[in-house]
């Protein structure tokens, strides 16, 4: 099975190396800024940055008048989580409520089931406050924290809210999109 939900990105960027880190090799201190950059961040279009693959070029270290740190133009690659359309993947239920499920790959947790997306006809308990799905007169529950397997439908990138409200959710700066209304999509125990 090959996991295409991760894939290599060139980029090439200029970095500023903080003063504090000229006593690092070259390599570890612009290791250490692409790290703060980029790590653990969503690059709109690329996705989730999870690693730093490899550094290809470094050119420059030029230092700036009124500047002590040099500046140089590194290229490099980036492992990014970033599934595609019709992808089959595995995450927990972490959450349901009328609109769907939210699932979590553990690293990654705004993966959204929309409730027209679950095996059908699905409802929502209000006293349990899961989804059931009734399947030839069975009740099947869709339990938290079970394995679910769902198909990628689309990946988003929202805008950058200007303003929040206090209570909103935080903002997800890259969402997946999934379905689980196909045979072998669902709670991975039902299969």
């Amino acid at each position: 099975m090959v996991l295409r939900m991760f894939v290599l990105s060139k980029l090439r960027d200029t970095l500023r190396i903080p003063p504090a880190n000229l006593v690092l090799p070259l390599l570890d201190a612009i290791t250490l800024e692409i790290h703060r950059l980029f790590l653990d961040k969503v690059v709109k279009d690329l996705g989730l940055c999870v690693s730093l693959y490899d550094i290809q070029s470094i050119e420059g270290g030029f230092v700036f008048p009124g500047d002590g740190a040099p500046t140089y133009t590194v290229e490099f690659q980036l492992v990014m989580f970033r599934p595609f359309p019709g992808e089959i993947l595995v995450a927990k239920l972490k959450k349901c409520d009328k609109n769907g499920l939210v699932l979590s790959m553990g690293f990654f947790e705004d993966i959204i089931v929309p409730h027209h997306q679950l095996q059908q006809p699905s409802k929502f308990d209000e006293n349990e406050k899961l989804w059931v799905w009734n399947y030839q007169e069975n009740e099947m529950f869709m339990d938290l924290e079970e394995e679910v397997r769902f198909r990628v439908l689309k990946v988003r990138y929202p805008p950058i809210p200007l303003e929040q409200e206090r209570d909103a959710q935080p903002f997800a700066p890259m969402e997946v999109i999934g379905d689980i209304n196909s045979d072998g999509l669902g709670l991975v125990s039902w299969w």
